[in-house]
C-alpha cells in the first residue's frame, strides 16, 4: 500500500514540473511609438497615425474653413458627432474621433465644445455650482457657446481574398458639416490603407 501511495505521489510531483516547465513567460519589448507594427494585418496603431495625419492636414487647409474665420473674425467652433465603424472588423472610432479633435484644437485653427456624451457631466457640475459655489466662482447656466460645425466619419473596408491571399482596403471619411444649414463645407478622404495578407497552412 505504502509502494503504490509513493508511485502515485511520484506521477503527481512529475506532472506538476512537466507542467511547471512548459508554462511560458512573455517576452515584452517597448519600441518606438512611430514603429510599424503588423501582427495580424488588422487595423493597428499605425494605420491610425496615417489616416489621421492625412485627414487633420486637410481639413486645417480647408478654404471654407478659412474663409470662416475671415468673415466672422474669430475661429470656427466644431462638436464631435459620431466617428462610425462600418468596416469588417473591430475598429475603435472613438481613437480616431479623439486623435483629429487634440490635434486641430491644438493647431490653434478651431475650438472645440464637449460633446454630447461628454456635456451631461459637466452640466451637472455647473447646476451643483449654483448651490455651492461661491459668488464670485459659479459659473452661469444657459450660457454655452454653440458649436458652429459637427465632425462626423466612418470607416470601411473592402475585402477580397482568393484561396489563402487576403487583401482589405480601408477607406476613412471625415466631415464637418454647418449645424445651422446643414451644408457640408468639408469632406475628407483616406484610402492609402491597403494590406495583403497570406496565410499558410501548418505542416503537421
Amino acid at each position: 500500500m505504502k509502494k503504490r501511495n509513493f508511485i502515485i505521489f511520484t506521477m503527481i510531483f512529475i506532472s506538476v514540473l512537466l507542467l511547471a516547465s512548459c508554462t511560458s513567460t512573455p517576452d515584452v519589448s517597448r519600441v518606438d511609438v512611430e514603429t510599424q507594427t503588423d501582427l495580424t494585418g488588422y487595423w493597428n496603431d499605425t494605420d491610425v497615425r496615417i489616416v489621421c495625419e492625412s485627414l487633420i492636414s486637410d481639413c486645417l487647409n480647408s478654404p471654407r474653413l478659412n474663409a470662416f474665420q475671415e468673415q466672422n473674425g474669430r475661429l470656427p467652433v466644431f462638436i464631435v458627432g459620431t466617428f462610425s465603424n462600418d468596416s469588417s472588423e473591430h475598429i475603435d472610432t472613438a481613437i480616431i474621433a479623439k486623435r483629429m479633435e487634440a490635434a486641430i484644437l491644438n493647431s490653434g485653427k478651431a475650438d472645440f465644445v464637449a460633446s454630447s456624451s461628454e456635456r451631461g457631466e459637466i452640466r451637472d457640475e455647473r447646476t451643483e455650482q449654483q448651490s455651492w459655489a461661491s459668488e464670485e466662482t459659479v459659473k452661469s447656466l444657459a450660457n454655452e457657446t454653440g458649436a458652429d460645425f459637427m465632425m462626423t466619419g466612418s470607416i470601411r473596408t473592402i475585402v477580397e481574398k482568393v484561396e489563402k491571399t487576403t487583401v482589405r482596403t480601408y477607406y476613412v471619411y471625415a466631415e464637418l458639416t454647418d449645424l445651422e444649414s446643414n451644408k457640408k463645407i468639408w469632406i475628407g478622404e483616406n484610402n492609402e490603407i491597403k494590406k495583403i495578407i497570406k496565410t499558410s497552412s501548418v505542416k503537421l
